[in-house]
């Protein structure tokens, strides 16, 4: 479990595509006491370490079906991605909880500037708009944001001067690809209720 809180920007070291894919990432605060089974965030996707140095580079194994529904398939040695490691059970909850299980690919339609922040305006799949609210949580690429306003197929979000200079999000154009996911609570009470029309 996360809390959308990103502790760091780390660096796709290398990306071996022989057999599925396996990702070496530089993180220097993720890694410290990190041991070979934790599990790292990556753009908001839950990775399991599979190596790790004293050196803040780690190692993690990502399946089809990952490299198929997250923007992970596309990354290339020297990206940018956000990490986060695993919240502990005594820890603060700053964010809202995330499972590092990503529902889809997204992609930023618009940036708009402002005096102190930048108003996004981000393309969802159609399938995942009922689970998006106003004021509600939204996970983008493993950070945790409060949805500004909901369209038909999209949403926006207001990022904070922290939020621009310590994750990615600050360098997003139009166009670019983002990973998803929504509340988990909005889709329990979705099962639940269509649970309750079927008796």
């Amino acid at each position: 479990m996360f809390t959308g809180i990103v502790e760091e920007v780390g660096t796709v070291v290398a990306v071996d595509r022989s057999q599925d894919a396996r990702l070496t990432l530089r993180g220097p605060v993720v890694t410290d006491g990190v041991r070979d089974g934790d599990s790292i965030a990556v753009d908001g996707v839950c990775l399991t370490v599979t190596s790790s140095g004293g050196d803040g580079v780690f190692t993690a194994d990502v399946m089809p079906e990952t490299l198929r529904r997250t923007t992970l398939g596309g990354l290339e040695p020297g990206a940018p991605v956000n990490l986060e490691r695993a919240v502990r059970a005594d820890g603060r909850l700053d964010g809202h909880l995330v499972q590092g299980h990503v529902d889809g690919v997204g992609e930023l339609v618009s940036r708009t500037p402002g005096a102190r922040w930048d108003d996004l305006e981000i393309r969802l799949p159609r399938e995942l708009a009922r689970y998006v609210a106003e004021k509600g949580s939204v996970t983008v690429s493993g950070v945790s944001l409060t949805v500004t306003h909901v369209g038909d197929d999209t949403f926006g979000v207001s990022l904070i001067p922290t939020t621009l200079d310590a994750t990615t999000l600050g360098r997003l154009r139009p166009g670019d690809p983002v990973n998803l996911e929504v509340d988990v609570v909005a889709k329990y009470v979705e099962r639940l209720l269509g649970s309750e029309g079927r008796r």
